[in-house]
């Protein structure tokens, strides 16, 4: 049976590695079996440099700990060789983790978790391909400064070359001019009258003919009432 001290050495350890679990976003546990002194070393820098945490734990302590911190999920695991990786960045330890892996088939990814959550094997691999914070910061300065890296080149050019900015603003607005002037007579050969009408013009010109029957009518009638007088004058002389 444990003395005190053992006992009280234990219960400190689990405290850390509880207190490390509590301060991380994501952690990754890893077998780490197989591995040489110059790949463990390579590692351990690639996890330092990018802010992750890695030490060796025995898996009853990290047991005792896990349960503390409701990640009882990972009891399944813990047995064999256990190296553990965390961080406050949710994508640094897997990615790096993943990444060294590739190329050291000796290496076993264990399991993981995230924000007191254990991780399925699917979830973990596609953490592990989400670009990290630092490539995401980039690429949203990246877009942020665009417009003023535009302007710095247009200002550099105009330095360089001895443009004025009035001869830019000028020829711009003499471009807008030819343009503006250009749109009319677009506009004008589109609504340019087509064939069509002038045959519906020479249509309407027919109904002019009209009135010249009308005339030849009203003509007819008057010769026959000028008639009409003269056969009834040998009645009247009668």
């Amino acid at each position: 049976m444990p003395n005190e001290k053992v006992l009280e050495t234990k219960k400190a350890q689990v405290a850390e590695i509880v207190e490390a679990l509590n301060g991380a976003t994501t952690g990754v546990l890893m077998d780490y079996r197989g591995l040489t002194v110059e790949e463990d070393t390579k590692l351990r820098n690639d996890l330092r440099a990018a802010g992750v945490k890695y030490f060796v734990v025995k898996n009853t302590l990290l047991r005792l700990a896990a349960n503390q911190v409701g990640l009882e999920e990972l009891d399944s695991i813990l047995h064999g060789p256990t190296a553990l990786a965390i961080s406050e960045d949710p994508v640094a330890p897997a990615k790096i983790l993943f990444e060294f892996a590739k190329n050291n088939e000796k290496v076993e990814i264990k399991s993981g978790f995230m924000d007191g959550k254990v991780l399925s094997e699917q979830e973990l691999t596609q953490l592990a391909k989400t670009p990290s914070k630092d490539t995401l910061i980039a690429k949203i300065m990246g877009s942020l400064n665009a417009p003023v890296s535009n302007l710095a080149r247009l200002l550099a050019t105009i330095a360089d070359g001895g443009v004025e900015i009035a001869d830019l603003i000028a020829k711009k607005n003499g471009e807008a001019k030819e343009e503006t002037a250009e749109a009319p007579a677009e506009e004008a050969k589109a609504e340019a009258p087509a064939e069509a009408p002038a045959e519906e013009v020479k249509a309407e010109e027919v109904p002019a003919e009209e009135p010249k029957a009308e005339e030849a009518a009203e003509a007819a009638e008057q010769t026959e009432e000028a008639k009409a007088p003269e056969e009834e004058k040998p009645a009247d002389a009668e």
